[in-house]
This record gives C-alpha cells, sequence and structure tokens, in this order.
C-alpha cells in the first residue's frame, strides 16, 4: 500500500508506531549531517528526518537530492520531536525515515506552492493543477464542497428532488448570449448550452415533480469581471402551488442553514425591502446594510439651494449626499483623492462636494463661495449629520448619480473596513420592475425573464403603462452581493401569450421559440414559483471573499480563456467541414 496514514493525522499517541506515508516533498533543509523533509498531501504536512546515525548512506544521498514537489513514498517511525512546532497539527511528532522511494520527480514549479506565494494570477491560472497544492485554493475547494452537500442536505430534506436537465438545448433571443453549438447531424442548425434550465424545471412542475433542485452548470456569453464567469454553477429549485411568501421562508431557511452550519453563525432577522426604496436609498438593487450612508436627496423643492447661482446644483437633475460618520478630520489630499476616483471613466462623475463639519460644530465646505454656512446646516440636518462627520455630494442626471454614488459609498465602506467578511446581512429585494426600457431595440425586455408573473392587479397596466407594472420577483441579497434571484411563474397560456406579446413577439415567433412551454400550459399547468442561488458567489461570500475564481478548481480568465489548456481554440477544416460550417466561415 501507498500509505497507512494521512499528513495530517499523526500525533504524539502514534509514537513508536510504524508508519507509510505518500506526499508532495514541500520543502527540505539540509544540514550535512542531518536532513528534514517536509511531506506534504491534502491533509497537512508532516516532517521527515534522515541523520547520518540511523539513516544508511545512500538513503541519505537521496533525502539529500529530493528536489520540491517530488512525489515521494516513506517508512518509518513516529517519534517525539525535539523542537516542535505549535502551529503544526503534526508538529510534536517526526518520522524518521527508513525506507525511501521516489514515486515521481518533479521540474521545479514556476512559483512557490506555499500559502503566500510569489507567482502572479495569470501564472498560477496557467499552472492551476500546481495552484490547487497551496492552501488557499485547495481548502477553498473544500469548502466549496461542504456548502454543497449542506446544500443537497437541507433542500432533501424539505421534500425536494434533485433532477438533471439537458445541456442541449433551443437557442432563445431573450437574455444574455447563448453558447451555441453546431449540430453534425443536423447541418445547419444549432444547440445551445443553457443559461438556466428555466422552462425545464416549470415543465417538472407541470409534471408533478412539486419540489425540484438541481447543482447545475450554466452558460452565458457575456463580458466577464472578478465575480462573473462563461460558465457558473447556479443552485436551481422550483415549487408548485407556492405563493412569494412561501418561497421566501424556504429559502430564508436555507440560507439561515448554511450560515450556521458552514459558517457558525445565527442570523435571525431577513428584512425585506421594495427594488424602489433600493434604488432610492442606496442607488442600487443589491444594497449591502452592514453600514449606513443611507442617500440624503438635497432637492431645490426643499429649499436648500436659496440663492441659485451654483451651475452644477442649478443644471442638476439630482443632488445627492451621504454622510461618512467620524471622517470631518480627512485631509484635503485625502479628499482630492476620493475626487480623483469618482472621477475615473469607471464611476464618470464630473466632480465631487465636501462639506466638514467640524468638532467645534462650524461647517466648511468646498462650494462656500456659493452656500453660507446657516444652508450647509440644512444639508447636515437633513443628512443627520453630527460634529465630527463628513458630507459627500454628487449632482446629475438621476441614475447616474445614484450609480456613482452608489460606487462611492462601497469604496468608502471598503477604505473605512465596514465590510467586514465575519458579518452578514442579508436582505430580500421586492417588486422588481416586470420590464425595462432598452434604448437601443426600442422596446420592452423582460428585467428578469419572459416567464415571470405580473404582481396580482397588474396585468391591465401593461397596455397603458408598461413600465410602471411590478413583477411578483424577489433577490436575495447577502453583504452587498446578490446570491439569488426568481418568481412565481406565468402558468396559464393566456397570460403567457399577452406577455410574449407585449415583450414584442410575433405570435409565429413565440410559436417556434416557446411552443412546448405552451402547450405544456394546456394540460394543466399548477401555479409555480422558484429561485436560484450562484453557488460560485454564494460559496466567496461565505468563506470571506467576494471574487469568485478560487472556488472554482478551474476558472477562465477575464476574457473567457482557459489559459492552461489554452482555449477557445481553432479546431482543423475536417471538423468544420463535418459541421457544415467551413464554408459560412469563408
Amino acid at each position: 500500500m501507498y500509505r497507512s496514514h494521512n499528513c495530517g493525522e499523526l500525533r504524539t499517541e502514534n509514537i513508536n508506531e510504524t508508519v507509510i506515508l505518500s506526499g508532495w516533498v514541500q520543502k527540505s533543509r539540509d544540514k550535512g549531517f542531518i536532513v528534514w523533509v517536509d511531506l506534504r498531501d491534502r491533509y497537512g504536512i508532516t516532517q521527515l528526518v534522515f541523520d547520518e546515525e540511523r539513516t544508511s548512506k545512500q538513503m541519505m544521498e537521496q533525502a539529500q537530492n529530493l528536489g520540491r514537489e517530488f512525489v515521494i513514498q516513506v517508512k518509518g517511525t513516529v517519534i517525539e520531536r525535539t523542537s516542535k512546532n505549535p502551529n503544526m497539527p503534526t508538529g510534536a511528532i517526526e518520522i524518521l525515515v527508513s525506507e525511501l522511494t521516489i514515486l515521481n520527480e518533479a521540474l521545479l514549479p514556476p512559483f512557490t506552492i506555499e500559502d503566500k506565494t510569489d507567482g502572479g494570477e495569470e501564472l498560477r491560472m496557467k499552472y492551476r493543477y500546481l495552484d490547487i497544492r497551496r492552501n488557499p485554493v485547495k481548502n477553498s475547494l473544500i469548502f466549496r464542497h461542504k456548502v454543497a452537500q449542506e446544500v443537497r442536505k437541507y433542500l432533501s430534506n424539505e421534500g425536494f428532488i434533485e433532477v438533471e436537465t439537458p445541456y442541449l438545448i433551443k437557442s432563445t433571443p431573450e437574455g444574455a448570449r447563448d453558447f451555441v453549438v453546431p449540430s453534425r447531424m443536423n447541418a445547419g442548425q444549432f444547440y445551445a448550452l443553457p443559461q438556466s434550465p428555466q422552462t425545464f424545471k416549470q415543465l417538472l412542475m407541470v409534471g408533478g415533480m412539486d419540489k425540484y433542485f438541481q447543482i447545475v452548470k450554466c452558460f452565458r456569453d457575456e463580458d466577464l469581471r472578478a465575480d462573473r464567469q462563461p460558465e457558473f454553477t447556479q443552485i436551481d429549485c422550483e415549487m408548485a402551488f407556492v405563493e412569494q411568501e412561501d418561497i421566501l421562508n424556504v429559502f430564508e431557511g436555507l440560507t439561515r442553514y448554511l450560515l450556521k452550519e458552514v459558517n457558525g453563525v445565527e442570523v435571525k432577522e431577513f428584512p425585506r425591502m421594495l427594488y424602489d426604496d433600493a434604488m432610492r436609498l442606496y442607488g442600487n438593487d443589491k444594497p449591502d446594510i452592514r453600514f449606513g450612508m443611507q442617500f440624503c436627496p438635497l432637492s431645490p423643492e426643499a429649499g436648500t439651494f436659496e440663492p441659485k447661482g451654483f451651475p452644477v446644483f442649478d443644471n442638476s437633475e439630482i443632488v445627492l449626499a451621504i454622510n461618512v460618520e467620524n471622517c470631518a478630520s480627512y485631509t484635503r489630499k485625502q479628499l482630492d483623492e476620493l475626487t480623483d476616483w469618482v472621477k475615473r471613466p469607471q464611476i464618470g462623475a464630473n466632480g465631487l462636494i465636501y462639506v466638514r463639519y467640524n468638532e467645534d460644530g462650524t461647517l466648511k465646505s468646498s462650494v462656500d463661495k456659493f452656500f453660507d454656512e446657516a444652508v450647509l446646516k440644512t444639508w447636515a440636518e437633513k443628512c443627520h449629520s453630527k460634529p465630527g462627520d463628513l458630507i459627500l455630494i454628487l449632482a446629475g442626471e438621476t441614475n447616474k448619480t445614484r450609480t456613482q454614488l452608489s460606487a462611492l459609498r462601497m469604496e468608502l465602506a471598503e477604505r473605512l473596513g465596514l465590510r467586514k467578511p465575519n458579518e452578514f446581512a442579508p436582505l430580500w429585494v421586492l417588486d422588481f420592475p416586470l420590464l425595462e426600457w432598452d434604448e437601443d431595440t426600442k422596446r420592452y425586455h423582460a428585467m428578469h425573464h419572459p416567464f415571470t408573473s405580473p404582481k396580482p392587479g397588474q396585468l391591465e397596466l401593461l397596455k397603458t403603462n408598461p413600465g410602471d407594472v411590478k413583477a411578483n420577483a424577489y433577490d436575495l441579497v447577502l453583504n452587498g452581493n446578490e446570491i439569488g434571484g426568481g418568481s412565481i411563474r406565468i402558468h396559464d397560456k393566456k397570460t403567457q401569450a399577452l406577455m410574449f406579446d407585449y415583450l414584442g413577439f410575433t405570435p409565429e415567433e413565440a410559436k417556434s421559440q416557446f411552443g412546448f412551454l405552451m402547450d405544456a400550459f394546456q394540460y394543466g399547468a399548477p401555479p409555480h414559483g422558484g429561485l436560484a442561488f450562484g453557488l460560485d458567489r454564494l460559496v466567496a461570500i461565505l468563506g470571506g471573499q467576494e471574487t469568485i475564481r478560487d472556488f472554482i478548481a478551474f476558472p477562465k480568465n477575464n476574457n473567457g480563456r482557459d489559459v492552461m489548456i489554452d482555449a477557445p481554440a481553432p479546431i482543423d477544416d475536417k471538423q468544420l467541414e463535418e459541421l457544415s460550417l467551413k464554408l459560412n466561415l469563408k
């Protein structure tokens, strides 16, 4: 056998036992007369010892020539370490080696296999199989496994059935771009990889499965960010004979369960916030509520700009402020730095106005030329500021200004240490708009997807004020990140056909794209709804991070490339010809 124990389990109670270990050489220390080798596997590190008095000359030479990441097997006796290492679980013992076998030699790795490595991100992604040997990545993947297991346990105990749905499906025009797969047997026709199993899980409800879930790969051909990959994993769920409240209760339960089992944290409150309020108070639909800094409108109607004469305010649709507690001591250099930060192209603000509420009660601003202290005092009252606070103000077009101030709020929270990874603040955001206007196509699109039901009693508004219709939709936010979202679905053919009509589908297009679903609704579709969690993001947040790459075994880079296997890549002409693509490409 290759091993009797792993490299993380031997303790003082194993002293004098003969053991066999296998693993990788983490590092070695050669003093000439004695060699120590750290042997590593998935479970930990055990120190090996070779010395001139108790080790043969041949084995000493072998030990002295071991390179980093050599794969070896050793047999030996567990002995007590003279110099113990309290920072290692195995730090009280070591193995006096009697037999050494080199199972495989290794090249010198391009970066150090240590918790803090010298390898850059792109290099580590190219050699991901080496990066996985490092504790931060290895532990993240083990953590992901634990979360997935707990999800399955909770949902199974709640009566959900795990069902697999197809990966080769039909392309649809709604939502993000599909990844398409040419069909060799059906020349000129294509499958699409699913952006979600949405229609299939609805069909499972028509089929009477009642409660479905699946931990499933999904694919979207869209621009990438640190928290977004072209392929990602969802905890996909659907329930029949439910209303919104039933779904919120079940998935509050799941989130509470995961926080307790995985993080040892008990969360009692799941506050609820309307979408309109989230946008008004925080400028985005996934606010981080672990800290304050809600938006304070400084509107002309309230008389706060009298006398007028400051062009920035006079020409703006909206003027918004946030109060930053205990930051009146910010220096001019710090304030200039924040101004430069909001003026970056990624944020796009024209400038930043500040008001210091000094400890002595006086107010000093960057617009003293235009507004006297009485006006500044009015602003401070509106923002509930106190001496020692700093008021920051942006102005401009409504939606842009909200977005810019939201970004500034998050940046300040990061700098002030308010976004603590071990604090968890869940939030339901409810009543999203059903539709959103697209300036490019000059028509409305479904904000979530075309199967989302409008709020009860609002269907008629589609004819007169489609932009005002609210969806029976909900998102679950955790620490400023959307971790899940869903809706109550349309479950009758007539309403679904009406929705397709308002979204600009002709009857022929609706039948071509979704005729199978419309047909299914004619055979007794139950009221149903569901929710999907983004597993990658959920795991990262539970793990105290917001970027997802370390929680994915083999992630893509920001260009959607797998630099390890060099994909995507061209395929040869013969394959293109078989797929009836060669002529099209030329």
